[in-house]
């Protein structure tokens, strides 16, 4: 996620805190390479001069070319800048209203539209506590409706009935009826999508949107097709008036231009992204952390709050404890990497601590998946008790057998064996330093000061 406008922004930045002073032509080279990197990155044009106007007019005054790290004020002048494009502030999906809320899903076919109503229903079950009803408006594309059905099966929610023949106003109008009856808190609206805008899509949503009259409308664009996605959240802003845009594979996207141009574009904040495949990858668009990853600057309130959401917190103490005690086998290990698969890609979790940006290809290099981590997990599995107990034992004869057993190779099984040492090294180090308790505690000092999410919470 963008990878090309973040290496390119650090080049840049690197340049200019190595010189001890700034002058105004510093400034304006630098300037002209953070311009040629958005437009790289598929920013539209009016928000480039826009943005580089506004750094242009606060970098090169007296109190940063004569401040005591002038290369430093020039990137939080261009961080400013960033969180004001994107958006200045999170905004949240608007539940502040009476029940069922109707909220409306439109976009272009093949944008994750269904996809993402599925995912923002099992969000709001779970993180809002609401009950969801779903129902897949979408006549058009074949078998549209069974694909929302099944998602709703996964997400564990109920889906509205499909009754053959019924057009999509009618449709919408039931499922209110249904919502109302039936006390629900939300009802999400999946409406038809087109291969591209036509009139009559438009004239479609338009009567749905006027008879359910919905809280949300949001519009869900695919952030790979850069200024694709743009051109389709203007139109659709002008025929119905947008509440907010969910970009889905933003994951994937490394240039970021469509995230960076939608707001000043439309004017509409962009509230959900989509961050891969699973259901629950759908997260809160928030304007400062996103400028902290394109700056380098990691995003470990994201990261914690990843980690409390996936990470089982009785397991994670009992862990713990056992660390603190200077106890740590291979089952605690094999334990701790399926805490950490749960979270996601190995890339994508470090690409959220900061200064990593640096390291990306030796990360990338490195192979490091949830792959690693099935395969290492297979070698435990086919180890006995007493040998995850006391790894001591395990002599060539005993390696042949795990290999054997795990459908990996002696070499992968002393990888294994040689991080587990490392990670053992590291833990008693933790532990001659003041514990790991300590060190939590401190984490957790410094997430308060910010005003971040609590370390440990209970799921929600």
């Amino acid at each position: 996620m963008f990878d090309s406008l973040s290496g390119k922004f650090s080049e840049v930045f690197e340049r200019l805190r190595r010189r001890g002073s700034l002058s105004e032509a510093d400034v304006t080279e630098a300037l002209r390479d953070i311009r040629v990197a958005l437009l790289d990155a598929d920013v539209a044009l009016p928000v480039v001069k826009d943005f580089i106007n506004d750094v242009r007019v606060k970098a090169v005054g007296a109190e940063v070319l004569r401040s005591v790290s002038p290369g430093q004020m020039v990137v939080k002048i261009v961080n400013d800048a960033l969180v004001a494009a994107l958006g200045g502030v999170a905004v949240p999906i608007n539940l502040l209203a009476p029940a069922p809320i109707p909220i409306l899903m439109v976009g272009l076919q093949g944008s994750g539209k269904t996809t993402t109503s599925g995912k923002l229903a099992l969000r709001l079950k779970t993180r809002e506590r609401k009950k969801v009803l779903l129902a897949s408006l979408d006549t058009q594309r074949p078998a549209a409706q069974l694909q929302l059905e099944q998602l709703a099966q996964r997400a564990e929610v109920v889906s509205l009935p499909i009754i053959a023949g019924q057009t999509p106003l009618q449709i919408a109008q039931r499922a209110m009826d249904t919502a109302r009856r039936e006390v629900y808190d939300v009802v999400i609206l999946d409406t038809a999508g087109r291969l591209s805008i036509d009139m009559a899509l438009m004239e479609e949503v338009k009567a749905i949107r006027r008879a359910v009259n919905p809280v949300e409308t949001l519009l869900v664009v695919d952030a790979m097709t850069g200024q694709d996605a743009v051109a389709t959240a203007t139109a659709f802003n002008e025929a119905l008036g947008i509440s907010g845009i969910v970009m889905t594979r933003l994951d994937g996207d490394s240039r970021g231009g469509a995230a960076l141009s939608m707001r000043a574009v439309t004017g509409a904040p962009i509230k959900l992204v989509g961050l891969g495949e699973k259901l629950d990858a759908l997260d809160n668009f928030d304007p400062e952390r996103v400028a902290g990853r394109i700056l380098g600057m990691g995003d470990i309130v994201g990261l914690v709050e990843r980690a409390a959401e996936n990470i089982d917190q009785a397991e994670a103490e009992k862990l713990a404890k056992r660390m603190a005690k200077g106890k740590f086998d291979l089952e605690d290990y094999a334990n701790q990497l399926k805490q950490i698969a749960k979270m996601g890609s190995m890339s994508g979790i470090l690409g959220m601590l900061p200064g990593v940006g640096k390291i990306k290809k030796q990360i990338e290099d490195a192979n490091l998946d949830t792959t690693m981590f099935k395969r290492q997990a297979a070698i435990i599995g086919s180890m006995t008790k007493a040998e995850r107990k006391n790894p001591d034992l395990l002599k060539a004869s005993r390696k042949k057998r795990i290999a054997a057993g795990s459908g990996t190779s002696v070499q992968d099984v002393n990888k294994l064996l040689k991080q587990f040492d490392d990670m053992s090294t590291m833990m008693k180090r933790m532990n001659k330093m003041g514990g790991q308790a300590a060190m939590m505690q401190q984490m957790q000092a410094a997430m308060n000061q910010k005003g971040g999410a609590p370390m440990f919470r209970g799921r929600r």
